[in-house]
């Protein structure tokens, strides 16, 4: 009997464990990881490894094994586990990284926007307009055609209005987001679809543009797209199906391995998008075998208590492809749209400080109930007033709720108060940050706030890393590209195409700096640090291979693509 008594208990301690594990909405433990069978699957030999792990920061081989890392470490170190079926991929020396981790994207968008209008890099009104032109000619009368990625800045700051569209497109609606995804430009036959003249009232957290006459002028910020977006009809499930593996082959092809989708969600949007994408989409390509990369998702902040609900029945790791996040949130909007909230108000319009696009006292108390159940909290600020709004709730929320590893993320962080870089090491924050937004907004800064405020505030990443902040970069994809190695160049060097220079060069960061916070930082950033982000033995092999052939050859020269990129230890790419 003692020992069935001992037996018994074992059992039920694994079985804790495990549940532990799967079940609390809390961070979790890595589970012990036991190899099968004495001998690798791979081994990479005669390669340079950069593995984020300070335990052992660099190897020249690594085993695989079961899609884990087994060893790294000198080759003879790791010859012993080469067995007569294991595959060895000499390497000549190339550069390898833990696979990337976006940490901020919207991912089924992105899949979306690379079958639409390509205005991304559009850098004047001739060819904005001769790209919608060439759409509408593949159109039938009454479709719709939609578009993004526009940026004003690149041809001298005008916006688009109708009126440069109605032309060429008399009999189709026509709906193009900017880059930031803050605004978006109808043609009149869309503002027409979609009921809005001049006695429409601007909505809560949202602005119609108008004509010194009061007529809608096309151009619509944050909630106000709401008015035309319920009008389109709505994508099909088969089209956001291919969305989601046109999205996952283009990250593999940057090396990405991993993102943080923040979902299909804007202010004023339905909350339902990203719980259908998580059913519908998500937890399909997962039964099919058909995910290719791995995916962090968080929900929108009101639909909090579903995604508790969500963890309590099927754990925080849904597979390993599929991670349950938190729960996110907008305070303002961006600057290229005239929108993020500031101190001081714009210098092209004296009497705009942006917009708050949510009370805080709804934001307070629904962040509150979000923390108390043990779930993660993103919230997007880019003014310094919003920011400082955001850390001083944090605070309140640390003294209501109390000290724990709630790893509380601060989406964008772009413009800080002097002292707000110091406030997020108070309390461990993530600054959940976008290096190649500077490439966009260097120039236009100074424009929208003036030179001496943006050369004080914008993209503060070595004061934010200095203050105690945890950086995790992401590109906020399709408002820019997914592009890692692009990002951890701009960090470093910070400097926007045609620049001699760099932007505020006290704020570059070193290489190993800009690396972890694509990778192990990124890890942390999610909860997902004890699985991904370093190679290290029982983690994920996922892993690039760059063309670099000796860190120095890398660190002197930050390569433009990735040679292979690697997911559970097989080649997903090319």
């Amino acid at each position: 009997m003692p020992a069935q008594r001992a037996l018994l208990a074992a059992g039920a301690a694994a079985l804790a464990a495990v549940a532990a594990f799967f079940l609390l909405p809390g961070p979790a433990p890595r589970l012990p990881w036991t190899p099968r069978g004495r001998f690798a699957d791979m081994i990479l030999a005669n390669a340079t490894i950069y593995t984020a792990d300070l335990a052992r920061p660099f190897g020249a081989a690594m085993a695989v094994r079961g899609g884990r890392v087994l060893h790294v470490g000198t080759y003879e170190s790791v010859k012993e586990f080469r067995g007569k079926h294991t595959f060895e991929l000499n390497l000549s020396g190339n550069v390898v990284l833990p696979g990337f981790i976006d940490s901020h994207v919207h991912l089924i968008d992105g899949g979306l926007q690379l079958a639409r209008v390509p205005l991304r890099g559009v850098r004047s009104k001739d060819v904005f307009i001769s790209r919608v032109k060439d759409a509408v000619r593949d159109k039938h009368p009454g479709q719709w055609v939609r578009g993004g990625g526009w940026n004003n800045d690149f041809w001298g700051g005008d916006f688009p209005i109708a009126a440069w569209l109605d032309d060429i497109s008399p009999d189709n609606p026509v709906w193009l987001t900017r880059m930031d995804g803050h605004m978006g430009v109808a043609n009149s036959l869309a503002i027409k679809i979609a009921g809005i003249d001049k006695n429409t009232n601007d909505p809560v957290g949202g602005t119609i543009v108008r004509t010194t006459e009061r007529e809608p002028n096309g151009l619509l910020v944050d909630a106000a797209m709401k008015l035309v977006l319920d009008v389109i009809p709505d994508v099909s499930l088969t089209e956001r199906r291919e969305s989601l593996l046109r999205a996952s082959r283009h990250a593999l092809m940057r090396g990405v391995t991993t993102v943080v989708d923040v979902g299909s969600y804007f202010p004023g949007m339905s909350e339902k998008q990203p719980w259908q994408d998580f059913s519908d989409i998500y937890e399909w390509a997962q039964s099919m075998g058909k995910m290719m990369i791995r995916v962090c998702l968080f929900f929108p902040l009101p639909t909090w208590s579903r995604v508790s609900d969500l963890i309590h029945k099927k754990g925080r790791l849904i597979s390993e492809w599929i991670h349950v996040g938190g729960v996110k949130a907008f305070l303002d909007g961006s600057l290229g749209s005239s929108s993020a909230l500031f101190y001081e108000p714009y210098k092209d319009d004296l009497g705009s400080f942006g917009l708050q696009l949510i009370d805080m006292d709804v934001l307070l108390n629904a962040t509150l109930e979000s923390d108390k159940s043990g779930l993660q909290i993103a919230i997007h600020a880019i003014g310094d007033k919003a920011n400082d709004m955001l850390l001083d709730m944090l605070d309140e929320i640390v003294n209501l709720n109390g000290v724990r590893d709630r790893r509380f993320r601060v989406e964008h962080a772009q413009h800080l108060a002097p002292s707000a870089a110091k406030r997020f090491g108070e309390h461990n924050t993530i600054a959940s940050v976008q290096p190649d937004h500077l490439l966009d907004d260097a120039d236009s800064a100074g424009k929208k706030i003036g030179v001496e405020r943006a050369e004080r505030s914008s993209y503060l990443f070595r004061s934010l890393s200095a203050g105690g902040a945890h950086l995790a970069f992401g590109s906020d994809w399709p408002v820019s590209d997914i592009n890692p190695l692009q990002a951890i160049k701009t960090a470093m060097f910070r400097k926007p195409p045609g620049w001699e220079v760099p932007w505020m060069s006290a704020e570059c960061l070193p290489l190993d700096d800009s690396l972890k916070a694509h990778t192990i930082s990124a890890a942390h950033a999610c909860f997902l640090d004890p699985v991904l982000g370093s190679l290290a033995e029982g983690k994920y092999a996922d892993f690039v291979v760059l063309p670099s052939t000796s860190w120095k050859e890398f660190a002197d020269d930050i390569p433009g693509h990735v040679l292979a990129t690697y997911v559970n230890g097989k080649k997903a790419y090319p």
